[in-house]
């Protein structure tokens, strides 16, 4: 039976929106990434959905087939919904790291201090490829540990069972209009700008 996914509302309006994100996209971005990119993942999902309850099994083959194709694009959507769900949650913020204490601990226990920790989350977010993101990540089936990966597209670099607790956007829509080619100096005002109560609250959620 096919399951209905549903667009997670953000939290804050679409006009709020263009004030709170103001410094890390246009006012422009905020709404065409949530309404129009975002919500096409969500919506496409679930014509996969439809359609894989439609689809025949028995012709399945490596080459190429109905079922593939729609599996392959399923997790690319599933993917892009998801962490889209995480982007916006974790914006909107001043920044201050000290509103999320328990997170903060331990990410000054895993990377050593707070700077330490920002240096290699940018470093993974630059080192994304043209369409990828940058995350934090806690590794909640093997090592316990909190890992920044980089991300191609939505799921080529991921890693199993890593629950992301902070994702920032790399495709080029998510910052071409306000910052051009500047993706570092848009990766930068995105983590001045992370709301550390709401990580925080994701950390004490999936971290055991």
């Amino acid at each position: 039976m096919a399951y209905e996914y549903k667009l997670t509302p953000r939290p804050y309006s679409d006009e709020e929106a263009k004030t709170l994100l103001k410094d890390v996209v246009s006012p422009e971005t905020s709404d065409w990434h949530y309404n129009t990119h975002h919500k096409g993942y969500v919506t496409v999902l679930n014509k996969i959905e439809q359609a894989l309850d439609k689809a025949n099994p028995a012709d399945a083959n490596g080459n190429y087939s109905e079922i593939g194709e729609l599996k392959r694009r399923y997790t690319w959507n599933h993917s892009g919904a998801l962490l889209h769900d995480v982007y916006w949650a974790v914006m909107g913020g001043d920044g201050d790291p000290a509103k999320g204490p328990e997170v903060l601990k331990a990410i000054e226990k895993q990377f050593g201090s707070f700077d330490k920790w920002k240096a290699d989350f940018k470093a993974a977010s630059v080192s994304a490829k043209l369409s990828g993101w940058g995350l934090l990540v806690y590794d909640a089936l093997w090592s316990k540990q909190l890992i920044n990966v980089l991300v191609d597209e939505h799921q080529y670099g991921a890693i199993w069972g890593g629950v992301p607790l902070i994702a920032c956007d790399v495709f080029e829509h998510a910052y071409y209009h306000k910052d051009g080619p500047g993706r570092a100096k848009y990766i930068d005002n995105f983590i001045a700008k992370l709301h550390w109560g709401r990580i925080n609250d994701r950390f004490k959620a999936f971290v055991k």
